[in-house]
Protein backbone atom coordinates (compact mmCIF):
# COMPACT_ATOMS: atom_id res chain seq x y z
CA UNK A 1 0.00 0.00 0.00
CA UNK A 2 0.98 3.66 -0.84
CA UNK A 3 0.50 5.96 2.16
CA UNK A 4 0.41 9.38 0.70
CA UNK A 5 2.02 11.20 3.49
CA UNK A 6 2.13 14.60 2.61
CA UNK A 7 0.19 14.36 -0.83
CA UNK A 8 -2.51 16.88 -0.68
CA UNK A 9 -3.68 16.93 -4.38
CA UNK A 10 -6.24 14.75 -5.24
CA UNK A 11 -5.42 14.33 -8.83
CA UNK A 12 -1.45 13.08 -8.08
CA UNK A 13 -3.38 10.60 -5.38
CA UNK A 14 -5.53 8.88 -7.49
CA UNK A 15 -3.59 8.80 -10.88
CA UNK A 16 -0.26 7.17 -9.24
CA UNK A 17 -2.30 4.72 -6.67
CA UNK A 18 -1.77 6.23 -3.55
CA UNK A 19 -4.35 5.04 -0.93
CA UNK A 20 -7.67 7.22 -0.31
CA UNK A 21 -10.18 7.17 2.41
CA UNK A 22 -13.57 7.97 0.41
CA UNK A 23 -14.98 11.14 1.43
CA UNK A 24 -16.92 11.42 -1.51
CA UNK A 25 -20.40 10.90 -0.23
CA UNK A 26 -19.66 13.80 2.19
CA UNK A 27 -18.51 15.62 -0.17
CA UNK A 28 -21.65 14.93 -2.61
CA UNK A 29 -24.39 15.96 -0.08
CA UNK A 30 -21.57 18.99 0.93
CA UNK A 31 -22.35 20.33 -2.63
CA UNK A 32 -25.65 19.97 -2.91
CA UNK A 33 -27.34 21.10 0.49
CA UNK A 34 -25.61 24.53 0.60
CA UNK A 35 -23.45 27.21 -1.11
CA UNK A 36 -21.07 28.63 1.36
CA UNK A 37 -19.19 27.24 3.79
CA UNK A 38 -16.71 27.38 6.54
CA UNK A 39 -14.33 24.76 8.00
CA UNK A 40 -12.18 24.60 11.05
CA UNK A 41 -9.71 21.45 11.67
CA UNK A 42 -6.40 20.91 13.64
CA UNK A 43 -2.91 21.06 10.85
CA UNK A 44 -2.61 18.15 8.88
CA UNK A 45 -6.51 16.62 9.59
CA UNK A 46 -6.49 16.57 5.21
CA UNK A 47 -8.44 19.98 4.58
CA UNK A 48 -6.32 20.67 2.06
CA UNK A 49 -6.89 17.18 0.23
CA UNK A 50 -10.60 18.12 0.78
CA UNK A 51 -10.22 21.45 -0.69
CA UNK A 52 -8.20 19.56 -4.06
CA UNK A 53 -11.08 16.90 -3.85
CA UNK A 54 -13.67 19.29 -4.51
CA UNK A 55 -11.36 21.40 -6.97
CA UNK A 56 -11.53 17.99 -9.23
CA UNK A 57 -15.39 17.77 -9.16
CA UNK A 58 -16.41 21.22 -9.63
CA UNK A 59 -13.57 20.83 -13.08
CA UNK A 60 -15.53 17.72 -13.96
CA UNK A 61 -12.60 15.32 -13.87
CA UNK A 62 -14.79 12.21 -13.55
CA UNK A 63 -12.19 9.79 -14.88
CA UNK A 64 -10.68 10.27 -10.81
CA UNK A 65 -13.81 9.33 -9.11
CA UNK A 66 -13.83 5.94 -10.64
CA UNK A 67 -14.51 3.30 -7.90
CA UNK A 68 -15.59 6.02 -5.43
CA UNK A 69 -18.95 6.79 -3.58
CA UNK A 70 -19.09 9.76 -5.97
CA UNK A 71 -19.11 8.11 -9.38
CA UNK A 72 -22.56 6.66 -8.56
CA UNK A 73 -23.74 9.65 -6.73
CA UNK A 74 -23.42 12.48 -9.44
CA UNK A 75 -24.73 12.00 -12.77
CA UNK A 76 -24.09 15.67 -14.29
CA UNK A 77 -20.89 16.54 -14.10
CA UNK A 78 -21.11 20.18 -14.91
CA UNK A 79 -17.54 21.76 -15.48
CA UNK A 80 -17.16 25.10 -13.47
CA UNK A 81 -14.10 27.64 -13.38
CA UNK A 82 -12.32 27.00 -10.05
CA UNK A 83 -10.25 29.82 -8.08
CA UNK A 84 -8.28 27.69 -5.58
CA UNK A 85 -6.39 30.44 -2.92
CA UNK A 86 -3.44 28.70 -0.79
CA UNK A 87 -2.65 31.39 2.10
CA UNK A 88 0.01 28.28 3.31
CA UNK A 89 2.15 29.22 0.61
CA UNK A 90 4.52 30.93 2.39
CA UNK A 91 5.26 32.69 5.73
CA UNK A 92 3.67 36.09 6.93
CA UNK A 93 5.75 38.42 8.87
CA UNK A 94 4.79 41.35 7.53
CA UNK A 95 1.47 43.40 6.02
CA UNK A 96 3.22 43.33 1.94
CA UNK A 97 3.74 39.49 2.85
CA UNK A 98 -0.06 39.03 2.24
CA UNK A 99 -0.12 41.73 -0.07
CA UNK A 100 2.57 39.69 -2.40
CA UNK A 101 1.02 36.30 -2.23
CA UNK A 102 -3.09 37.05 -2.62
CA UNK A 103 -1.40 38.79 -5.84
CA UNK A 104 0.44 36.59 -7.34
CA UNK A 105 -2.32 33.69 -7.06
CA UNK A 106 -4.86 36.20 -8.48
CA UNK A 107 -2.49 37.23 -11.33
CA UNK A 108 -2.15 33.04 -12.41
CA UNK A 109 -6.17 32.91 -12.69
CA UNK A 110 -6.38 36.97 -14.51
CA UNK A 111 -4.01 35.44 -17.44
CA UNK A 112 -6.09 31.93 -17.16
CA UNK A 113 -9.35 34.08 -17.58
CA UNK A 114 -8.26 37.66 -19.72
CA UNK A 115 -9.29 39.48 -16.08
CA UNK A 116 -8.32 43.34 -16.61
CA UNK A 117 -8.91 44.99 -12.88
CA UNK A 118 -9.87 48.42 -12.82
CA UNK A 119 -9.10 48.53 -8.92
CA UNK A 120 -5.70 47.08 -8.34
CA UNK A 121 -7.06 45.91 -4.34
CA UNK A 122 -6.63 42.36 -3.54
CA UNK A 123 -10.21 42.29 -3.35
CA UNK A 124 -11.17 44.43 -6.26
CA UNK A 125 -8.95 41.95 -8.32
CA UNK A 126 -11.14 39.44 -6.92
CA UNK A 127 -14.36 40.79 -8.31
CA UNK A 128 -13.17 41.61 -11.33
CA UNK A 129 -11.64 37.92 -11.86
CA UNK A 130 -14.65 36.57 -10.62
CA UNK A 131 -16.82 38.01 -13.15
CA UNK A 132 -14.84 37.57 -16.04
CA UNK A 133 -14.49 33.86 -14.59
CA UNK A 134 -17.97 33.61 -15.17
CA UNK A 135 -18.38 35.73 -18.59
CA UNK A 136 -15.50 33.50 -20.27
CA UNK A 137 -16.79 30.34 -19.53
CA UNK A 138 -20.68 30.82 -18.92
CA UNK A 139 -20.67 29.11 -15.48
CA UNK A 140 -20.72 30.24 -11.93
CA UNK A 141 -17.44 29.87 -10.29
CA UNK A 142 -16.54 28.21 -7.46
CA UNK A 143 -14.16 29.87 -4.74
CA UNK A 144 -11.94 27.60 -2.91
CA UNK A 145 -9.40 28.95 0.38
CA UNK A 146 -7.02 26.80 2.07
CA UNK A 147 -5.90 28.17 5.06
CA UNK A 148 -7.62 31.37 5.57
CA UNK A 149 -6.14 32.05 8.86
CA UNK A 150 -2.66 31.39 8.68
CA UNK A 151 -1.52 35.43 8.53
CA UNK A 152 -3.87 35.83 11.86
CA UNK A 153 -2.62 33.19 13.51
CA UNK A 154 1.08 34.20 12.42
CA UNK A 155 0.54 37.80 14.30
CA UNK A 156 -0.69 36.37 17.91
CA UNK A 157 0.97 38.63 19.97
CA UNK A 158 1.85 41.46 17.63
CA UNK A 159 -1.43 43.65 17.86
CA UNK A 160 -0.59 45.93 15.04
CA UNK A 161 -0.05 43.53 12.03
CA UNK A 162 -2.85 41.31 12.90
CA UNK A 163 -5.27 44.21 12.76
CA UNK A 164 -3.87 45.04 9.39
CA UNK A 165 -3.76 41.19 8.02
CA UNK A 166 -7.02 41.31 9.42
CA UNK A 167 -8.81 44.45 7.63
CA UNK A 168 -7.30 43.04 4.11
CA UNK A 169 -8.78 40.07 4.86
CA UNK A 170 -11.89 41.01 5.58
CA UNK A 171 -12.15 43.65 2.34
CA UNK A 172 -10.77 40.37 0.36
CA UNK A 173 -13.64 37.81 1.84
CA UNK A 174 -16.48 40.27 1.96
CA UNK A 175 -16.46 39.86 -2.31
CA UNK A 176 -17.81 36.46 -2.21
CA UNK A 177 -21.12 38.23 -0.64
CA UNK A 178 -20.85 40.90 -3.18
CA UNK A 179 -20.47 38.18 -6.09
CA UNK A 180 -23.03 35.98 -5.13
CA UNK A 181 -24.81 36.08 -8.41
CA UNK A 182 -21.74 34.46 -10.31
CA UNK A 183 -20.93 32.22 -7.32
CA UNK A 184 -21.41 28.21 -7.20
CA UNK A 185 -19.80 27.25 -4.42
CA UNK A 186 -17.43 28.60 -1.35
CA UNK A 187 -15.69 26.81 1.06
CA UNK A 188 -13.12 28.55 3.52
CA UNK A 189 -11.08 26.34 5.66
CA UNK A 190 -8.28 26.84 8.13
CA UNK A 191 -7.27 25.78 11.97
CA UNK A 192 -9.20 28.55 13.72
CA UNK A 193 -12.29 30.08 13.19
CA UNK A 194 -11.97 34.05 14.10
CA UNK A 195 -14.56 35.92 15.59
CA UNK A 196 -17.33 36.93 12.75
CA UNK A 197 -17.35 40.38 13.86
CA UNK A 198 -13.37 40.96 13.37
CA UNK A 199 -13.12 38.78 9.84
CA UNK A 200 -16.51 37.56 8.39
CA UNK A 201 -18.55 40.45 9.25
CA UNK A 202 -18.82 41.11 4.88
CA UNK A 203 -19.52 37.54 4.44
CA UNK A 204 -22.41 36.83 7.09
CA UNK A 205 -23.72 34.23 4.55
CA UNK A 206 -21.03 31.10 5.50
CA UNK A 207 -22.30 28.18 6.88
CA UNK A 208 -19.94 27.23 9.72
CA UNK A 209 -20.01 23.45 9.84
CA UNK A 210 -17.03 22.68 12.03
CA UNK A 211 -19.07 21.33 14.85
CA UNK A 212 -22.03 19.80 12.66
CA UNK A 213 -23.15 16.17 13.17
CA UNK A 214 -23.62 15.79 9.69
CA UNK A 215 -19.90 16.72 8.70
CA UNK A 216 -17.86 15.66 11.77
CA UNK A 217 -16.33 13.17 9.31
CA UNK A 218 -15.48 14.91 5.92
CA UNK A 219 -11.68 15.19 7.72
CA UNK A 220 -9.67 12.44 9.64
CA UNK A 221 -10.08 8.44 10.03
CA UNK A 222 -13.13 6.72 11.40
CA UNK A 223 -13.29 3.41 13.68
CA UNK A 224 -15.13 2.22 10.20
CA UNK A 225 -12.37 3.80 7.50
CA UNK A 226 -9.80 2.34 9.98
CA UNK A 227 -11.09 -1.15 9.60
CA UNK A 228 -12.52 -0.74 6.47
CA UNK A 229 -8.96 0.37 4.50
CA UNK A 230 -6.45 -0.75 6.25
CA UNK A 231 -7.55 -3.73 8.33
CA UNK A 232 -4.72 -5.85 6.68
CA UNK A 233 -1.97 -3.27 7.11
CA UNK A 234 -2.92 -3.04 10.80
CA UNK A 235 -2.54 -6.93 11.04
CA UNK A 236 1.51 -6.35 9.92
CA UNK A 237 1.74 -3.54 12.75
CA UNK A 238 0.62 -6.15 14.72
CA UNK A 239 2.75 -8.84 14.12
CA UNK A 240 5.71 -6.31 14.01
CA UNK A 241 4.88 -5.12 17.49
CA UNK A 242 4.11 -8.68 18.87
CA UNK A 243 0.85 -7.46 19.35
CA UNK A 244 -2.54 -9.62 18.28
CA UNK A 245 -4.63 -7.37 15.99
CA UNK A 246 -7.24 -6.10 17.96
CA UNK A 247 -4.21 -5.20 20.56
CA UNK A 248 -3.34 -3.14 17.63
CA UNK A 249 -6.66 -1.65 17.25
CA UNK A 250 -6.45 -0.77 20.73
CA UNK A 251 -3.26 0.78 20.89
CA UNK A 252 -3.83 3.12 18.07
CA UNK A 253 -7.40 3.89 19.64
CA UNK A 254 -5.48 5.38 22.40
CA UNK A 255 -2.77 6.77 20.75
CA UNK A 256 -4.94 9.04 17.84
CA UNK A 257 -8.16 8.28 18.44
CA UNK A 258 -10.84 10.72 20.20
CA UNK A 259 -11.10 13.86 18.26
CA UNK A 260 -14.71 14.84 18.39
CA UNK A 261 -16.14 18.40 16.19
CA UNK A 262 -19.48 17.56 17.63
CA UNK A 263 -21.08 16.01 20.41
CA UNK A 264 -22.75 12.77 20.67
CA UNK A 265 -20.75 11.81 17.36
CA UNK A 266 -18.08 8.73 16.93
CA UNK A 267 -14.31 9.80 17.11
CA UNK A 268 -11.61 10.31 14.17
CA UNK A 269 -7.97 9.50 14.08
CA UNK A 270 -5.35 11.91 13.29
CA UNK A 271 -5.00 10.97 9.51
CA UNK A 272 -1.11 12.13 9.73
CA UNK A 273 -0.29 9.75 12.96
CA UNK A 274 -2.62 6.76 11.33
CA UNK A 275 -0.43 6.63 7.88
CA UNK A 276 2.82 7.25 9.29
CA UNK A 277 2.29 4.51 12.24
CA UNK A 278 1.25 2.26 9.18
CA UNK A 279 3.84 3.17 6.86
CA UNK A 280 6.94 3.31 9.43
CA UNK A 281 5.00 0.09 11.51
CA UNK A 282 5.71 1.39 15.05
CA UNK A 283 3.96 3.86 17.40
CA UNK A 284 4.96 7.19 17.51
CA UNK A 285 4.04 11.12 18.56
CA UNK A 286 3.94 11.42 14.67
CA UNK A 287 1.73 14.53 14.29
CA UNK A 288 3.24 16.44 17.47
CA UNK A 289 6.35 16.09 16.75
CA UNK A 290 6.23 17.52 13.35
CA UNK A 291 6.52 21.46 15.02
CA UNK A 292 4.63 23.26 17.05
CA UNK A 293 2.77 26.19 15.55
CA UNK A 294 4.34 29.53 16.81
CA UNK A 295 1.35 31.12 18.08
CA UNK A 296 0.97 27.70 20.39
CA UNK A 297 3.93 28.67 21.97
CA UNK A 298 3.17 32.54 22.46
CA UNK A 299 0.14 31.58 24.21
CA UNK A 300 1.45 28.98 26.21
CA UNK A 301 3.91 31.68 27.86
CA UNK A 302 1.49 34.71 27.77
CA UNK A 303 -1.39 32.19 29.69
CA UNK A 304 1.13 30.08 31.66
CA UNK A 305 -0.92 26.87 30.75
CA UNK A 306 -1.04 24.01 33.13
CA UNK A 307 -1.63 20.45 31.75
CA UNK A 308 -3.75 19.23 34.63
CA UNK A 309 -6.12 22.12 34.54
CA UNK A 310 -6.88 21.94 30.97
CA UNK A 311 -7.97 17.88 31.68
CA UNK A 312 -11.97 18.16 32.11
CA UNK A 313 -12.14 22.20 31.55
CA UNK A 314 -15.72 23.26 30.89
CA UNK A 315 -16.80 25.66 28.69
CA UNK A 316 -19.52 27.41 27.22
CA UNK A 317 -20.50 27.02 23.78
CA UNK A 318 -19.86 31.13 22.69
CA UNK A 319 -16.50 29.86 24.33
CA UNK A 320 -16.00 27.61 21.71
CA UNK A 321 -17.55 28.99 18.59
CA UNK A 322 -14.12 31.66 17.97
CA UNK A 323 -10.94 33.27 18.26
CA UNK A 324 -11.21 36.78 19.42
CA UNK A 325 -8.74 38.75 17.19
CA UNK A 326 -6.68 39.61 20.62
CA UNK A 327 -6.77 36.06 22.52
CA UNK A 328 -7.98 36.91 26.06
CA UNK A 329 -9.22 33.17 26.43
CA UNK A 330 -6.85 30.59 25.17
CA UNK A 331 -9.04 27.36 24.85
CA UNK A 332 -10.65 27.85 21.81
CA UNK A 333 -7.27 28.25 19.98
CA UNK A 334 -6.56 25.17 21.56
CA UNK A 335 -9.99 23.34 20.88
CA UNK A 336 -9.75 24.50 17.15
CA UNK A 337 -6.18 23.61 17.20
CA UNK A 338 -6.76 20.25 18.13
CA UNK A 339 -4.72 20.27 21.45
CA UNK A 340 -7.98 19.57 23.14
CA UNK A 341 -11.72 17.90 21.97
CA UNK A 342 -15.24 17.37 23.13
CA UNK A 343 -15.63 14.64 25.69
CA UNK A 344 -19.05 15.66 26.87
CA UNK A 345 -22.16 17.86 26.86
CA UNK A 346 -25.05 18.98 29.13
CA UNK A 347 -27.58 19.79 27.06
CA UNK A 348 -29.52 21.89 29.90
CA UNK A 349 -26.53 24.31 30.51
CA UNK A 350 -25.13 24.22 27.22
CA UNK A 351 -21.78 23.99 28.23
CA UNK A 352 -18.77 21.12 27.25
CA UNK A 353 -15.86 19.26 28.92
CA UNK A 354 -12.74 18.56 26.99
CA UNK A 355 -10.05 17.56 27.21
CA UNK A 356 -7.09 15.65 25.67
CA UNK A 357 -8.54 13.78 22.73
CA UNK A 358 -5.58 10.94 23.18
CA UNK A 359 -2.07 9.87 24.16
CA UNK A 360 -0.24 11.49 21.86
CA UNK A 361 -1.59 14.95 22.06
CA UNK A 362 -1.71 14.53 25.96
CA UNK A 363 2.03 13.22 26.48
CA UNK A 364 3.27 16.13 23.73
CA UNK A 365 1.59 19.12 25.52
CA UNK A 366 3.51 18.50 28.92
CA UNK A 367 6.51 17.68 27.48
CA UNK A 368 6.20 21.08 25.89
CA UNK A 369 5.00 22.35 28.82
CA UNK A 370 8.20 21.49 30.39
CA UNK A 371 10.35 22.83 27.54
CA UNK A 372 8.67 26.06 27.54
CA UNK A 373 9.07 26.69 31.72
CA UNK A 374 12.80 25.97 30.76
Amino acid sequence: MKYPIGIQQFEKLRREGWVYVDKTAQIHSLVNRGMYYFLSRPRRFGKSLLISTLEAYFKGQKELFQGLAMEHLETEWVEHPVLHLDLNAKPFTKLQDLYDLLNDQITVYEHQYGSVAVDGSPEGRLRQLIRAAKEKTGRNVVVLVDEYDKPLLQAIGNEKLQDEFRSVLKAFYGVLKSADADIRFALLTGVSKFSKVSVFSDLNNLMDISMSPHYYDICGISESELHDTFDDEVGELAYVNGQTKDEAYETLRQRYDGYHFSPDTPGMYNPFSVLWTLSEQQYGSYWFSTGTPTYLVQLMKEFDLNPKELSGYEASASELDSVQIKVDNPIAVLYQSGYLTIKGYDKRFRTYTLDYPNDEVKEGFKFLTRNVER
